[in-house]
């Protein structure tokens, strides 16, 4: 069995043994969608009470008649509809992770790859649920690291260039050739390779955040440099 299919089978196999962690993927970004359902609800409610209270006050001091009761309830209308049509989650583009700031850029990394699970073989989606575990874990960590030290510098390319390159290089090349060789490589399993390497490195950042070697976090990443050359053909 060639290195390839060793990697290719070892993520079929983080997908059973990891199975209840990425429903724990699910339900965060399914937590989000019903937060913001909620948020809109209540916004819908807070406006709705206050167009009410107003109208009551109103009438004290007229009758509101037939043709009051009708704005009262235009408005009412108008205001559901303008809160319920109001976008939710904004949509996260790869491009937009760079400029995004190092707290946030854990979640937005999340948020941008679940919405990627989709266009990617099962093996590979597998590795997204662990990639976005260990991406809930290193949030608050960030939250101790300054935006110019050097081990934010190594998580930002990581999270804001390697892996957005790595799956959108997957995604450039049309299905029907995904697992067909190209110049001696398969691309779905340099996805999958790609993908690996990845969730091992933010593992490892995150344990050395933990245990604060950030020096050693900034110098390791020389390894990545090799490993992201063939990544970054990927869609070539």
């Amino acid at each position: 069995m060639s290195r390839s299919d060793r990697v290719l089978a070892d993520a079929e196999a983080v997908l059973r043994r990891h199975s209840e962690r990425g429903k724990s993927l699910t339900s965060r970004a399914r937590e989000r969608r019903n937060a913001s359902i909620m948020r809109r609800l209540g916004r819908i409610a807070g406006a709705a009470f206050a167009i009410i209270i107003a109208a009551m006050i109103a009438g004290w001091f007229m009758p509101l008649g037939t043709g009051g009761v009708m704005i009262v309830l235009g408005l009412l209308l108008v205001t559901t509809l303008f809160f319920a049509l109001l976008p939710g989650e904004r949509a996260v583009s790869p491009d937009k992770l760079a400029d995004t700031a190092l707290t946030a850029l854990p979640l937005k990394t999340e948020i941008w790859l679940e919405n990627q699970r989709k266009a990617l073989p099962a093996p590979a989606a597998s590795l997204v649920d662990s990639i976005g575990v260990k991406l809930e874990t290193l949030a608050p960590q960030l939250e101790r690291l300054g935006e110019q030290d050097p081990a934010a510098h190594e998580i930002r390319r990581l999270l804001a260039d390697h892996l957005p390159e790595l799956v959108t290089g997957y995604q450039s090349i049309p299905a029907p050739l995904r697992r067909e060789e190209r110049n001696g490589r398969v691309p779905e399993k340099q996805l999958i390779e790609g993908l690996s390497v990845i969730d091992a490195e933010i593992g490892r950042m995150s344990e050395q955040l933990a245990s604060g070697d950030l020096d050693k976090l900034a110098t390791q990443n020389r390894f990545l440099e090799l490993k992201y050359q063939e990544a970054k053909e990927l869609g070539a």
